[in-house]
């Protein structure tokens, strides 16, 4: 056994990289391992929403913050802060958008009530039928693809080892800590975080722990490039449509809307499904009508892990001394850059800025922060 590293991260991803990054700052020797490339799993497939108003109201501290780690990056990830809106077309959609709204206001974003009006003015390109309307000025986008680059760039500054397309098939507790049997041979090492996403799931099931993670396969589409239709983020009271266009003219939809697949099921990013996308592409056609002009050039999905509660994994793993886990984040693009310093900082026995999420906890109780 002749080198061992302080600690392997497994998962190449916003959490993985972050956390690495932070531990490598803090004086570990690090190795990160990834399957396929940097970022490019759910961190580099999303639509690279940064939305302050479809975040969780309990989650929105992680998510100020987050934010601001994307601002900071700036133009490296094609960061745009252009505001937000979020519309309601009927009565009860509008009292969901107030309730939800005004809970997340309490919780410290930035957000406010316009008039239909207002948005009308200030975004033509909506349609007429709003009747009620909640806009952010904190809420962009950034450009998911840029997210591997972004990440490799500082992980080789910080002089991580870095093993792309390296997948981890075992891992054994020994001494001083644990061998990961990979796709290029043994690593050793004396701690060990999973924060491999959608494969958390079997990742952990390797050092012997059953977690309830469940993976979501959300779908995002693209238009051709056309004339400016919309200059800000456009949001749905429901949560179920996220709409952008870039600086090229083509306009990113999403929505949580689901296709098909499971981690481990083959292929790594799961598979579309027309019957979920056409009602995704319906609501945004209804809200943007312009659209109607523009074909769909595409459409791809990404896994997104989560847990019953819906609130992430993040902190030591339970009954495994020396290992931690790093997932199931809600919005985890907006927030990944925040909590993956949160988790390095724990693991380096420093005090954390916020508190972390045990995965020991009882998953049917409300979570206590």
């Amino acid at each position: 056994m002749s080198d061992i590293y302080d600690i392997a991260v497994v998962g190449g991803g916003i959490m993985g990289s972050g956390a690495a990054l932070r531990l490598a700052e803090g004086g570990m020797r690090v190795v990160l391992l990834e399957q396929g490339d940097i970022g490019q799993g759910a961190s580099g497939v999303n639509a690279g929403t940064l939305s302050l108003q479809i975040k969780r109201v309990k989650l929105m501290p992680y998510a100020l913050r987050g934010h601001q780690e994307w601002k900071r990056m700036g133009a490296e990830v094609d960061y745009r802060e252009t505001g937000g809106y979020t519309l309601a077309f009927t009565d009860r959609e509008a009292d969901l958008l107030h309730e939800r709204m005004t809970m997340k206001q309490e919780a410290g974003a930035p957000i406010s009530f316009i008039s239909p009006n207002e948005v009308a003015v200030r975004e033509p390109g909506l349609c007429r039928k709003v009747v009620a309307a909640s806009r952010c000025p904190s809420d962009g986008f950034a450009n998911s693809s840029l997210t591997g680059r972004y990440y490799r760039h500082r992980l080789k500054a910080a002089n991580i080892d870095v093993r792309e397309h390296c997948s981890v098939a075992e891992i054994h507790r020994d001494e001083p800590g644990f061998t990961l049997q990979t796709s290029t041979g043994p690593v050793h090492a004396r701690r060990l975080l999973l924060a491999c996403g959608g494969w958390l799931k079997q990742a952990a099931g390797m050092i012997g722990l059953d977690l309830p993670v469940r993976a979501r396969v959300n779908t995002v589409s693209v238009t051709e490039r056309g004339p400016r239709l919309v200059s800000s983020v456009i949001g749905h009271a429901t949560g179920l449509l996220t709409l952008k266009q870039k600086g090229n003219g083509t306009v990113l939809i999403g929505g949580g809307w689901q296709g098909l697949g499971q981690p481990g099921e083959g292929g790594n990013r799961g598979r579309v499904d027309a019957e979920s996308v056409l009602p995704n592409l319906r609501l945004a056609r209804y809200a943007v009508p312009g659209l109607k002009e523009l074909r769909i050039v595409r459409s791809w999905t990404g896994f997104e892990a989560n847990v019953p509660d819906f609130y992430p994994l993040a902190g030591a793993a339970p009954g495994v001394e020396g290992a931690f886990l790093l997932g199931c984040v809600r919005g985890g693009y907006t927030i990944g850059p925040f909590i993956s310093k949160l988790m390095g900082d724990f693991i380096l026995g420093r005090e954390t800025e916020l508190p972390l999420f045990d995965p020991a906890r009882d998953f049917t109780k409300e979570i206590q922060l």
